[in-house]
C-alpha cells in the first residue's frame, strides 16, 4: 500500500529553484532514506511532504488514512522556559498521560516525563522528539537528520530504536541521514538528491550508481564529502529527467547565489 507519492514537485526560494521534478514514493512499512550534499534540498522536500513549505508545482498525494509524525534536526529551547517534557509532549492535542508515558517507553525514555526539558542531553532531547511525534500513532515517521550532534554509539542506538519503532508498530519512516554506513545498513530504499533525483533504488544499487559516487565517493564507511563535494557528471539519454548537462560545484565555496536561499533549503 502506498502512503505517500511526490510527483513532478518544483520548490523555490524566491527566484532559486531548490527542487526541480522531484519524484518519490513511500510504501507501508518501509523505511526510506534521504541522501544528499548540503544545499540539495532534503530538509526542503520534507517541509513539503509535511504541508510547512509550499511548492511551485507539482503534485504531493497522502494515503487518506496516513497519519504523518515528524521528528525535526533539533529543538531549540530557551533555558529559562520552566516546560516538564511531559507538559511538552501534551502540547500538540492534549495527550492523555497513558499515552504519552508509552510513548515515551516507546522511544527508550520511560522516566523523562517529569524532567525540565531545559535539562536534557542532546540524546535524550531527541528521543523526546521521537516519543512526540509516536504520541500521535502515525503510520509515516518522517525525520530530519535525527542524529545531527549524537555521538557515533548514540547515532547507532537511535537508528536501531528506529528500526524497531517500525517493526512494533508497522509505520513506514522516510528520513534524511548524513550517516551513509547507517543508511546502507538499515534502508528498504535510498534516495539520492541534488536539487533532483540523482538516483534511487537498494542500497546496493544506489551505492553503485555513477551519480551517487559522482556526490559521495566509491566508499560507505562514513560521512564522506557530505558539505564538501567536486564533481562533474552528465545525465545522459538514459536519465529520466533528462537534462542531459554536466555540472561541477564545491559546496564548501560560494556558488554565487542567495545564501539565504541555500540555507533555508537545508
Amino acid at each position: 500500500m502506498t502512503l505517500l507519492t511526490v510527483e513532478n514537485l518544483h520548490v523555490r526560494y524566491g527566484a532559486t529553484e531548490v527542487l526541480r521534478d522531484v519524484a518519490l514514493t513511500v510504501e507501508k512499512g518501509e523505511i526510506v532514506t534521504i541522501v544528499g550534499p548540503n544545499g540539495s534540498g532534503k530538509t526542503t522536500l520534507l517541509r513539503a511532504i509535511v504541508g510547512s513549505v509550499r511548492p511551485a508545482s507539482g503534485r504531493i498525494t497522502r494515503a487518506p488514512d496516513l497519519v504523518p509524525g515528524y521528528v525535526p534536526q533539533r529543538l531549540h529551547v530557551d533555558p529559562t522556559l520552566p516546560i516538564t517534557v511531559e507538559r511538552f509532549l501534551r502540547l500538540p492535542g492534549g495527550a492523555s498521560r497513558a499515552t504519552i508515558a508509552a510513548a515515551l517507553a516507546r522511544a527508550g525514555v520511560p522516566d523523562l516525563g517529569p524532567r525540565q526539558l531545559a535539562d536534557l542531553s542532546g540524546g535524550q532531547t531527541q528521543r523526546v522528539l521521537l516519543a512526540r511525534a509516536l504520541v500521535a500513532k502515525p503510520t509515516l515517521l518522517l525525520l530530519d537528520e535525527p542524529t545531527a550532534g549524537l555521538d557515533q554509539p548514540g547515532s547507532a542506538a537511535f537508528y536501531r530504536l528506529i528500526d524497531e519503532v517500525r517493526r512494533e508498530t508497522g509505520c513506514a519512516v522516510l528520513m534524511i541521514s548524513h550517516e551513509l554506513h547507517v543508511v546502507m545498513a538499515a534502508s528498504d530504499r535510498v534516495i539520492c538528491l541534488n536539487g533532483h533525483v540523482c538516483c534511487h533504488g537498494t542500497p546496493e544499487h544506489v551505492s553503485t550508481a555513477p551519480e551517487y559516487r559522482a556526490l559521495f565517493g566509491t566508499g560507505t564507511g562514513g560521512a564522506l564529502a557530505l558539505y564538501r563535494h567536486d564533481h562533474d557528471h552528465s545525465h545522459g539519454p538514459g536519465d529520466p529527467h533528462g537534462h542531459g548537462h554536466s555540472h561541477s560545484h564545491d559546496h564548501g565555496h560560494s556558488h554565487g547565489h542567495d545564501h539565504k536561499a541555500t540555507e533555508a533549503a537545508e
